[in-house]
């Protein structure tokens, strides 16, 4: 019985979601809920501005917007933090950043969820994931370099860290308030310098220190009116 349940309710939402594409085209979007603007410093931080690659582009939609920055640390270690921001084509605008991990040339090794307290007291959840890529060395050995990287989606007024939940927001809003959802996606990445620099960090202290980033700059976000993100 619970087997035949647990069927229906599959069946249901393969429905639901696959109706979304069956819908007539809405050219209603919503308001953007986050600015595509990332800050200069954060914390000890100091952030430049960097492009997506010719790749990542190919799979955007040519609407959408984004922000990108690398900020290096005090002691070398370099945080790559991106906003990308969906355009009027809700399927290629926005999706789970796993899809541009092979674009960057990494392969996905795991995913979690993570709730992070921030320093005014709120918390929010984010979607952690482990990814590698081999590298070969100057003597020709090859090695697998490791990085972790957070998400999160932002909407109009609601955030997520779940692909599936900002799909079933979509169908909603689609169905009954007649607008595509204008989502963005934020992702903080960093690489597990651990045996290729000297002094490098394991995956744990690799994990602390983009925690304690994501503490300093979330506060810095901003609605496009000017008002925090959280």
């Amino acid at each position: 019985m619970i087997t035949k349940r647990l069927l229906a309710v599959q069946i249901v939402l393969l429905v639901g979601f696959g109706a979304i594409f069956l819908l007539p085209h809405v050219s209603k979007s919503s308001p953007a809920g986050i600015a595509v603007a990332l800050p200069n410093v954060v914390g000890a931080w100091f952030g430049d501005d960097s492009d997506i690659t010719p790749r990542e582009r190919e799979i955007l939609a040519k609407d959408t917007q984004f922000a990108r920055k690398i900020y290096t640390g005090p002691r070398g270690d370099k945080i790559v933090v991106s906003i990308i921001l969906s355009g009027d084509d809700m399927t290629n605008s926005i999706h789970r950043p796993e899809r541009c991990l092979p674009a960057q040339g990494w392969s996905l090794e795991s995913s979690s969820k993570r709730v992070i307290a921030l320093r005014n007291g709120k918390s929010f959840e984010l979607t952690k994931l482990r990814a590698g890529r081999m590298i070969e060395q100057d003597d020709k050995s090859r090695s697998v370099l490791h990085n972790l990287s957070y998400y999160w989606f932002v909407g109009l007024d609601q955030m997520t860290a779940s692909h599936l939940t900002r799909t079933a927001m979509d169908l909603r809003d689609r169905i009954v308030h007649g607008y595509n959802q204008r989502w963005a996606y934020v992702t903080i990445t960093g690489i597990i310098t651990q045996g290729w620099v000297q002094g490098g960090r394991s995956e744990e202290q690799t994990a602390a220190m983009l925690e304690d980033f994501i503490k300093d700059l979330v506060p810095q976000l901003k609605r496009p009116e000017g008002s925090a993100l959280l």
